[in-house]
């Protein structure tokens, strides 16, 4: 049986429960320590994020379970014209992996995208975020600009 859960906007309260969620994800990803250690800063979310990026959160019994950031994306970063979504960020407390969690999260942001008109949503993904993003029907954009392209850029049409 599925854990009743909310997603709802993040509110300054959250943060520490958000940044203790990225954290955790952070460090199951297939990198050395020292990177992490080094990486996590720039993770975490300050009550400045709330002024630009929409922050939500998946609630559940035990708080915050689940996290994902977006805002508008640079026109540079879209595979054409149009409008994207630009997904900064989505984390699942590695405890609720293969939940569902991230999915739930991923279709919020989604809605999002298409009630504000974009074309679709881009991500760039950590490596070990790939396989999840491609199943859900996001394809690898190719890198045009090596100095600024992220290498792991992905595309989720919203036609």
């Amino acid at each position: 049986m599925t854990e009743p859960s909310l997603i709802r906007d993040a509110a300054r309260v959250d943060l520490d429960a958000v940044n203790a969620v990225v954290e955790a994800a952070i460090h199951t990803w297939k990198l050395p320590e020292r990177v992490k250690r080094l990486a996590l800063p720039v993770y975490r979310y300050t009550p400045e994020d709330l002024g630009h990026l929409q922050l939500r959160v998946l609630e559940q019994s035990a708080g915050v379970v689940a996290v994902a950031a977006w805002e508008p994306a640079d026109p540079r970063d879209l595979p054409g014209a149009g409008s994207g979504m630009l997904l900064h960020g989505l984390y699942v407390d590695p405890e609720r992996h293969g939940q569902g969690l991230g999915a739930r999260l991923l279709d919020d942001a989604s809605g999002a995208a298409r009630m504000r008109g974009h074309d679709g949503i881009v991500v760039r993904a950590q490596a070990d975020a790939e396989g999840f993003f491609a199943r859900r029907g996001f394809t690898r954009l190719p890198v045009r600009d090596e100095a600024r392209d992220y290498a792991a850029r992905l595309w989720l049409p919203l036609s």
